[in-house]
């Protein structure tokens, strides 16, 4: 049996919580695995769908940290287990040695968790806790980088980037859907993210200020929420936005992706914010499994998820005036659509069926 030990997990939407369900569905299709993780409003149907067992915790975050522990000690107990795998540094933070040293653990890292001082409080919290990993799989290049540089031990760390489900077919409501929302826009135009100041969603509705003198008839579709909720939507007002932009939140999947099959860009300029940076970006992935081509940040690690000129743009996301120029560039004599017919193919590498295989290789199940 394989343990995975997870605070992030479905159905709580985000890329974390993506990653980890779509790492228990796959790894469970090669080896056994009991699930770990945090309560979540109607987790009862979805881990009815899945054919493994997952032992949720409630209560204080706190608790839920010490429940959990206490519950892996007893499934260790009980039973043959083989590795723990974890989502986050803290998810093995209470791991003792007579764990660690019987049974190998792979930890995830993804940036920002990680992103601290070097010799501050957290940064020797967090090394101390990957310490007790055999593995420690970084999400891209940067985040390896990263890593190394705030003491990690680069002999341990493996990149495997996120993986993502094969495009699903779209039903022809929310297709219909979609096409209804966009309407008769000359530009289509998406972010999907949570609303922190790192996504850029600040300096995207600057950029698309300018756009709309040259292209009045854009339409630029938000979905997520977040802390930066009420602001961006302020300043979209301030700008005299109201018809050219959508916010959406707590949408179906199925729309979701018919929304993204029926845009022409990803607009996502992430930016380093303090200690807050994009480690990947999967939605980048998600984006281009549709043919939909990005507008990505230089900062963090988006440049394992964008080919620059090949799959999308890079650009500087703490200027609104590059990302206007990379708005123009990518939309004059429609680049986006060569744009992203690369964009498809190369999201083709980082479906499950592939990336699955690099932690089978890792754990020895093949």
């Amino acid at each position: 049996m394989i343990i995975i030990t997870t605070r992030s997990y479905p159905p709580e939407v985000g890329g974390m919580q993506s990653l980890m369900g779509g790492l228990a569905i796959h790894l469970n299709n090669l080896h056994p695995i009991k699930v770990l993780a945090n309560s979540f409003s109607g987790d009862e149907n979805y881990d009815k769908k899945n054919n493994f067992e997952t032992n949720r915790m409630g209560g204080l975050k706190i608790l839920k940290k010490y429940r959990k522990f206490n519950l892996l000690k007893e499934v260790i107990k009980n039973n043959s287990v083989e590795a723990i795998v974890a989502d986050h540094w803290k998810s093995i933070e209470l791991i003792t040695e007579n764990i660690s040293d019987k049974i190998p653990i792979l930890c995830l890292i993804h940036g920002k968790e990680i992103n601290h001082p070097l010799g501050s409080f957290i940064n020797k919290r967090s090394l101390n806790s990957l310490a007790k990993a055999k593995y420690i799989i970084a999400n891209s290049e940067f985040t390896k980088k990263l890593a190394t540089e705030k003491g990690c031990d680069h002999t341990k760390i493996h990149v495997i980037n996120p993986g993502i489900n094969e495009p699903q077919a779209i039903s022809s409501e929310a297709d219909q859907q979609a096409k209804e929302m966009f309407g008769n826009s000359d530009i289509k135009i998406i972010t999907v993210s949570r609303f922190d100041k790192r996504k850029g969603i600040d300096f995207s509705l600057l950029a698309l200020k300018n756009i709309q003198t040259i292209y009045p008839n854009f339409k630029y579709i938000i979905v997520g929420n977040g802390d930066e909720e009420e602001n961006l939507k302020k300043t979209t007002k301030t700008l005299n936005l109201e018809n050219n932009v959508i916010f959406l939140k707590n949408i179906s999947f199925e729309l979701k992706n018919a929304l993204l099959k029926n845009s022409n860009i990803f607009l996502m300029p992430a930016r380093i914010e303090g200690t807050s940076v994009e480690g990947f970006g999967i939605s980048y992935i998600e984006a281009a499994s549709y043919g939909i081509p990005s507008i990505a940040g230089k900062d963090g690690g988006a440049s394992d998820a964008v080919q620059h000129n090949k799959t999308g743009l890079l650009c500087n996301g703490h200027d609104h005036s590059e990302i206007y120029d990379t708005l123009k560039n990518i939309i004059q004599n429609k680049k986006y659509l060569e744009l992203g017919k690369n964009a498809k193919e190369f999201s083709k590498q980082f479906y499950w069926k592939e990336i699955i295989k690099k932690y089978a290789n890792l754990l020895s199940l093949q």
